[in-house]
């Protein structure tokens, strides 16, 4: 419908799985060099595993049309939530073997294909089998998968075996009872999404591979895309196709963020699919049935509501249905407000939402950065991007000053660690990020649960977090003596363009802390340097404040 409107050959979007899409991110061409790996090595056993959508599919018809050896017999085995008999049934039958009268005898199937391994073995060639969605497997079924893997010769293995399944299926081989099984696989990938940069290249590529000649999608649109996607092609897929719709229909050429976001309002359906937009679905869809439960129990013991602050939350606007005064009234009954669910009942119903990784994926995107779980630590990653780690306790005021986002560490009433993201401070009230869903809370209910523990990133002057004390030279002096100066004369020294750490400069240093509340040692660590920063309102860090540092 919209292909000649944007100058496209055709569809861009399509879910469909067709290779000549197939955006060779790094990870997808890791991926492919395991599949390549397995169906080239004599008896490689490998198993590829991803989240829904990521291109698993697509990886394997890429394998199977370009990437296949000429000498290759084939087995897609693509239902795999048959009985042993059907599945090796289903194995002859795609092989073309000779399937005998007994078809309900495991071991007369078992028996014709070892014949039919050892002859295709003897003229040279490799046979392959590749289970799709083997995440469904019976263990009954993947317990005949390892015994498939005894056909052999004395050298080397008769049948090469690719397993590809959703994560479920890393799951269901750790169980005991098939570690026979695990440990015959040669080769493991988990096939992780795309970052934000690979997104906004994978959309490109799409668009380029179906004609398009000018931007269609702009920058701003690209990154609205990867924050409602998570970098999962399926979902990029669906939510473009759907905006492409939507500016056809308003004679649009260019796709903007609010095209954007009003498409993937309306294909919330699919979004559901993702596994971050279902968990931040499943908080929400929870911390409203206590607001509800909460409103008919005030409401049933005749007792006004609590008001208080409600949740922060981005979702599809709806339209409300204003309540319409009574037939024959002059009186307008106003409906009874609900009661916030307190923290302590939003960390009860958003536990797995609360961990480490869930944290520093929130914290890194205020960053306009990617984490990447699995991989190296929160602070090596953001070491990389020329942040540094501050991990301390302090208090409310502490958190003011730095005035930096933070990861708090706080403990429910049963002693259960939470990680949750402080994001702003207004007042007697601050946001917080649980798993990605902002909620506002009192400082005062907040301090129930945190005790001071807490991490947040900043960017130190030259990439690397260093202290300066008396003694130390060298450019950083300089900086530090120029940034003193310039948020207040008073903290001007005597040599402004002085690089060596001299007693002037410590005694300005010893000024400036005492001003602002710090351990007064005259030493240029951490947090001298982070409020330098935060005062200096220079470096486009994401702040807990609109402007400057809120009052004490």
């Amino acid at each position: 419908m919209y292909t000649s409107f944007f100058g496209l050959n055709e569809k861009p979007f399509s879910i469909t799985p067709d290779p000549r899409y197939l955006f060779m991110s790094e990870r997808h061409g890791e991926a492919l060099a395991h599949l390549v790996y397995g169906v080239t090595e004599s008896g490689g056993f490998v198993q590829l595993t991803g989240e829904v959508g990521t291109g698993k599919t697509t990886l394997v018809r890429t394998l199977l049309l370009n990437r296949m050896p000429d000498n290759a017999d084939v087995a897609v085995v693509l239902n795999p939530q048959i009985t042993v008999q059907e599945f090796l049934l289903t194995i002859c039958e795609e092989l073309g073997i000779a399937v005998p009268e007994r078809q309900d005898s495991i071991k007369a199937l078992t028996d014709a294909l070892n014949h039919h391994l050892l002859s295709a073995h003897a003229a040279g060639r490799r046979t392959i089998l590749i289970v799709d969605e083997a995440q469904n497997l019976a263990p009954a079924v993947l317990e005949q998968v390892r015994m498939l893997t005894n056909l052999e010769t004395s050298k080397q293995k008769l049948l090469q075996i690719i397993l590809i399944g959703q994560p479920e299926l890393r799951e269901l081989l750790g169980r005991n009872d098939l570690r026979q099984l695990a440990q015959r696989i040669t080769g493991r990938y988990h096939l992780e999404p795309l970052t934000r940069e690979e997104s906004a290249q994978y959309v490109e590529h799409r668009l380029r591979v179906a004609g398009a000649l000018g931007e269609v999608i702009d920058s701003a649109a690209k990154k609205e895309v990867f924050r409602l996607s998570q970098g999962v092609p399926r979902l990029i897929n669906v939510i473009c196709d759907r905006a492409l719709l939507g500016a056809y229909s308003q004679e649009s050429r260019i796709i903007t963020k609010r095209l954007i976001k009003r498409a993937a309002a309306e294909v919330s359906g699919e979004l559901g699919s993702s596994p971050v937009m279902s968990r931040m679905t499943m908080v929400v869809g929870l911390l409203g049935i206590v607001v509800v439960i909460a409103s008919v129990w005030s409401i049933s013991r005749n007792l006004e509501p609590v008001a208080l602050p409600t949740p922060v939350i981005e979702a599809p606007v709806t339209t409300a249905i204003e309540p319409q005064p009574a037939e024959n009234s002059s009186e307008i009954v106003a409906a009874p407000e609900t009661p916030q669910a307190t923290l302590s009942e939003e960390l009860a119903l958003a536990g797995e939402l609360t961990t480490p990784d869930f944290a520093l994926t929130s914290l890194f995107d205020l960053w306009g950065l990617q984490y990447t779980r699995g991989s190296q630590s929160g602070c090596s990653q953001a070491a990389a991007a020329g942040l540094a780690c501050l991990n301390q306790r302090g208090s409310w005021n502490g958190l003011r000053q730095l005035n930096r986002p933070a990861v708090l560490t706080v403990i429910d009433d049963d002693g259960n660690s939470h990680e949750l993201v402080l994001t702003a401070i207004q007042g007697d009230s601050a946001e917080l990020s649980i798993g990605g869903v902002a909620v506002t809370h009192p400082v005062s209910e907040i301090t129930e649960l945190w005790f001071g523990e807490f991490m947040l990133l900043w960017r130190p002057p030259g990439g690397a977090p260093a202290s300066l004390s008396p003694g130390s030279r060298g450019a950083k002096v300089v900086w530090l003596r120029h940034s003193l100066a310039t948020i207040d004369d008073r903290y001007a020294s005597d040599n402004i363009d002085g690089d060596e750490y001299d007693a002037n400069l410590q005694s300005v240093v010893r000024a400036f802390q005492r001003d602002h509340r710090l351990v007064v040692d005259g030493l240029a660590g951490q947090q001298t340097l982070i409020i330098i920063n935060s005062l200096l309102e220079s470096d486009g860090s994401p702040r807990l404040t609109i402007s400057g540092l809120a009052e004490e």
